[in-house]
């Protein structure tokens, strides 16, 4: 079973990214995280199925789900490559303006050098690239002691905590 960190701690991963669903066929069973065209186009049927997550791709903005949050129990965001920082915004808009207390997750082209920074923005999960080190990325997580700025991890920047 393939590993991912989730809250700072090595886990194994239940959940399993389901790439497509045709139109007719039936959902599998088991912990899924589906393409949020899947969700979009079979969300009736899916609305109230337990153990339902959602993927957004860099170039699906969170507003689109973002009526449905209460009903998903993990959302996870693509890096289709580590540079494309649209993911980082997205978090925070799921954590600050859309309220999102589920899972959040990071997909795709994740490295260690990314975590302490995708952590700030709200993500609390991370699939790691196959070639990233599952426990050099744990150690990741302390690269910094102090952050000047605000973020989803700390509420208050630095000059005011003074």
């Amino acid at each position: 079973m393939p590993q991912l960190l989730k809250e700072g701690s090595i886990v194994a991963d239940s959940w399993r990214l389901q790439s497509q669903l045709e139109d007719a066929a039936p959902v599998p069973d088991g912990k899924l995280i589906l393409p949020l065209g899947a969700w979009e186009s079979r969300r009736d049927q899916l609305l109230n199925r337990p153990d339902t997550g959602v993927w957004l791709d860099s170039d699906e903005e969170p507003s689109r789900i973002a009526d449905d949050l209460e009903h998903l129990d993990l959302l996870a965001i693509n890096f289709p490559v580590f540079s494309d920082g649209r993911g980082y915004s997205y978090a925070r808009l799921l954590r600050e303006r859309y309220a999102y207390h589920g899972e959040l997750r990071a997909i795709g082209d994740v490295l260690v050098d990314q975590l302490f920074f995708l952590k700030r923005c709200g993500f609390d999960a991370f699939a790691l690239r196959d070639d990233q080190d599952i426990e050099a990325a744990k150690a990741a997580f302390g690269a910094f002691s102090e952050s000047y700025q605000a973020a989803t991890d700390q509420a208050v920047p630095l000059f005011r905590r003074r």
